[in-house]
């Protein structure tokens, strides 16, 4: 049924949108708008310690996800009296209405960044003001509140203070830290949530991939869609997450490890499993470029991606290029040996690497990266190197900052 519903969609059109987030994010300006002036202030934070520290996990046992600090971030919404005092807090489980509007209709929002321990031994967070434009930009469009963003950073930066042991001093693992907003009204009708509840919690983290940084097998299926024209696939909402589950199941039952999301009937190449799609070849015109997804309200915004994309043109060494690109592209650069390498870009991976594709029930083999000199690596390195203080950079920001 979704792979048919496809075929309708005007696929051209599809380039020409101009999604919300693009239109706030290229400002910062959304950060302290007139909207966000009654926002909570993170001087009023109020502070209860944990009488007791959990055991902290060795570096080499972290699964991803699954170990959390010893506190956590709270503050509440009422329509009525606006923003609460940011509260931080033992860590604990949360305790809501059955009827919120979070858990019944899905207005719901999180974010993904990373802290990471220098090796100047400081605390760093990278680019963390872009996760907090791209979570105001997905309240606004759940309908949530918003506030100044600058705020915010200041109260993760003092929970993350406080629970700074909880930072691995290793440079394969970091903290990875959740900011969450749920609709907390409780009642059961579509609509605005008068009341809510943003939240962070964090926790050390390993590598994304049990394989580590092994390369990955994808599934591109046309029957599925991840997101379509005026829907919020660039938007970073729990309500696009979900449904992926049982498609990655599908994978894994193919003998894959994550999803290669296309759209349209000439099945664009648009997201890999959580992570933005980058592909390096030889173009028709014989230039080296490196191409990924536009920014048209199909794809997440991702923060790595931009970072990458960044970095590429800075180096002025091939051409970049942001456009939609098919499966026929894909298959006509194998074909005449000109694809030279494709990866996912994410803050939870960082940047992985594609070993091979299953479409139309054919394997598609992507050239094995080997060399030092790969993109995919040297990629991998720069991040690295920022993320940990080897290479300063005004992307990172230190606790004080």
């Amino acid at each position: 049924m979704a792979g048919r519903l496809i075929g309708v969609w005007n696929v051209k059109a599809v380039s020409t949108l101009q999604p919300r987030w693009v239109q706030i994010c290229s400002t910062s300006s959304r950060l302290t708008s007139t909207a966000a002036s009654a926002s909570f202030k993170a001087s009023d934070v109020q502070i209860k310690h944990a009488e007791n520290s959990k055991p902290k996990p060795k570096v080499e046992d972290l699964v991803f996800g699954a170990n959390f600090s010893d506190h956590m971030l709270e503050i509440e919404y009422t329509a009525d009296k606006g923003w609460g005092k940011p509260v931080i807090s033992p860590f604990h489980n949360l305790s809501i209405h059955p009827g919120a509007k979070g858990l019944q209709f899905a207005v719901e929002l999180f974010e993904g960044m990373k802290a990471y321990h220098c090796v100047d031994n400081k605390i760093r967070l990278f680019r963390p003001m872009e996760n907090m434009k791209r979570l105001l930009s997905t309240a606004e469009r759940l309908s949530l509140p918003t506030f100044d963003g600058r705020e915010l950073l200041k109260c993760i930066k003092k929970l993350i203070s406080i629970d700074s042991e909880w930072v691995p001093r290793s440079l394969e693992s970091s903290l990875y830290i959740r900011p969450t907003f749920i609709g907390t009204e409780p009642t059961l009708g579509v609509g605005k949530s008068t009341s809510s509840l943003l939240y962070v919690i964090i926790g050390p983290v390993g590598p994304f991939f049990k394989t580590g940084f092994k390369p990955v097998s994808l599934l591109a299926d046309p029957q599925f869609t991840r997101a379509w024209p005026g829907g919020v696939g660039g938007y970073k909402t729990a309500s696009n997450y979900g449904p992926t589950v049982y498609v990655s199941n599908y994978a894994i039952q193919k003998d894959c490890q994550q999803v290669l999301w296309l759209f349209g009937n000439d099945h664009q190449l648009t997201e890999v499993g959580t992570m933005n799609l980058f592909t390096f070849w030889v173009n028709e015109q014989g230039e080296k470029e490196l191409v990924t997804a536009p920014l048209n309200g199909l794809i997440l915004p991702g923060v790595t991606r931009k970072s990458l994309l960044e970095l590429a043109r800075k180096w002025h060494e091939f051409k970049v290029t942001e456009r939609n690109y098919t499966m026929a592209e894909v298959q006509k650069a194998l074909n005449e040996n000109r694809l030279l390498e494709m990866f996912g870009s994410g803050t939870a991976c960082v940047v992985c690497s594609v070993e091979k594709i299953l479409y139309n029930e054919n394997w598609l083999k992507i050239p094995e990266v080997t060399e030092k000199k790969s993109l995919t690596k040297r990629f991998l390195k720069e991040l690295t190197d920022i993320h940990y203080g080897k290479v300063p950079h005004e992307w990172m920001e230190t606790l004080d900052d």
